[in-house]
């Protein structure tokens, strides 16, 4: 055969399997499918991919924008449920509706309350009613934590880092236990976090040394946790979902124009309208700050720096 002949036929064997290639796709074996698991908000999802790294698929039931204290579950998310393997829930309020229904739409689905061995503090009914606690106080919830509403509870316990590790600790057992195959990969995985953990930590209380004892005005109470971590003051507007009545409304504008308090902050889940009232009656501004951010460590980061920034003006 002639090297003519020969490129010819290697020609035709080419087009041969471009054809093939093109009307079959290729022969590929299919990927064993992942197991699935749920969160209730997005830091939960950045923790849990810190320790099981992409061995599971995470899904979040709360997406981003959403109120995780009114979420009602789309019905997509229902089906997903339906074959999942883990829930990690965490405390917030729809979970005390949700869960049962969650476990009745799939038998075998393992929830793992992630709270526990956390003592949570109450939100104080009154600024001036508020006691320092120390949230990294461990111990464990008979009730599982389903604490907010009307036991006045704060769920809001992924807004401190120190707590954070507990929750981490419940999620590297719970694979562990679920996947024992991977166990030193979620081990090494919990590892690493945790000392992630402490380096932000130790960066936050950096950026608070000084400033100890002052107090940053939030709409919404969802900052206890942090400013009892990193010895600062929470000034709630909002209590438990109820606004001020005018007399205590009146008793915050003095207050804040007392002690210099010119940023109201609010979280971007909630209409701001109310907090741009009282900002303009103390004389200052509305900021936004997002205890349900996906980027947990780096939102953490930028909050710390706006509530510096705000405590500054408190100090002059």
């Amino acid at each position: 055969m002639n090297e003519m002949a020969l490129l010819k036929r290697r020609i035709l064997k080419a087009l041969l399997i471009f054809c093939t290639v093109i009307l079959f796709g290729p022969h590929t074996v299919p990927a064993k499918e992942k197991a699935s698991l749920f969160v209730s908000i997005a830091p939960q999802e950045f923790f849990v991919r810190k320790i099981s790294g992409d061995l599971f698929e995470v899904s979040v039931m709360v997406a981003p924008g959403a109120d995780a204290h009114t979420f009602e579950p789309k019905p997509r998310q229902m089906v997903a449920l339906s074959r999942a393997k883990i829930y990690f829930a965490i405390g917030v309020e729809f979970e005390k509706t949700w869960l049962d229904r969650f476990q009745a739409v799939n038998r075998n689905l393992k929830i793992v309350y992630t709270q526990n061995g956390i003592k949570k503090i109450p939100i104080p009914a009154l600024r001036y009613q508020e006691k320092k606690a120390n949230p990294n106080q461990a111990s464990v919830q008979n009730d599982h934590g389903q604490d907010h509403g009307r036991s006045g509870l704060d769920p809001h316990i992924w807004l401190s880092p120190p707590l954070v590790k507990i929750l981490a600790r419940n999620i590297r057992d719970t694979l562990q236990e679920v996947d024992p195959a991977h166990g030193s990969v979620y081990g090494a995985n919990y590892q690493m976090f945790i000392a992630e953990l402490d380096k932000l930590d130790a960066e936050l209380r950096g950026i608070f040394r000084g400033q100890e004892g002052l107090g940053f005005m939030v709409y919404h109470p969802s900052w206890g946790y942090f400013a009892h971590t990193y010895q600062l003051e929470q000034i709630p507007v909002e209590i438990e979902g109820k606004a001020p009545k005018p007399a205590q409304l009146q008793e915050l504008i003095t207050h804040a124009k007392k002690h210099n308090i010119r940023v109201l902050f609010v979280q971007p889940q909630f209409s701001s309208r109310s907090a741009e009232l009282i900002a303009r009656e103390i004389g200052g501004q509305v900021a936004f700050v997002d205890p349900l951010a996906m980027h947990w460590s780096d939102n953490l980061r930028e909050v710390a720096l706006k509530f510096k920034k705000a405590l500054q003006q408190v100090a002059r």
